[in-house]
């Protein structure tokens, strides 16, 4: 587990670095900026995690949830800002990184949904990784 978690941390770290170069390049820089953060910082996260895996007490199950729900949401939380990056979208729940942008009802709702996924897998996985060293 803590292999494949240095992997997916680094290659999402990676994916922020490279997004970070299509910044200007989008509909709506400021949540590029915002994307390119989301993945530069998630990516740190889960090598983190990983580095703190050897420490963690939870049955395989627990320890797979955890890691499923985090490795979720730190991927979704790119994948929605650069599509709102990209398509001008975001304005109901990132209205500040959104400003004046708006994009079609499908669009927002599919940004939206990803925002609204992410936030209690985080919660979730976070919790179960502090029972697991606690």
């Amino acid at each position: 587990m803590q292999t494949m978690l240095f992997t997916l941390g680094l290659v999402l770290f990676l994916l922020g670095l490279l997004t970070g170069f299509g910044i200007p390049a989008l509909k709506n820089p400021r949540m590029a900026l915002s994307s390119h953060l989301e993945a530069v910082l998630n990516g740190m996260f889960l090598v983190l995690l990983g580095l703190l895996w050897p420490h963690l007490h939870l049955p395989k199950a627990w320890g797979v949830a955890a890691v499923v729900l985090i490795v979720y949401s730190a991927y979704t939380n790119w994948l929605a800002t650069l599509l709102a990056a990209a398509w001008g979208a975001g304005r109901k729940l990132a209205p500040i990184a959104a400003a004046e942008h708006e994009a079609p009802v499908a669009k927002e709702r599919l940004v939206s949904f990803l925002l609204v996924s992410l936030a209690p897998a985080v919660v979730v996985g976070v919790g179960i990784v502090i029972v697991g060293l606690w």
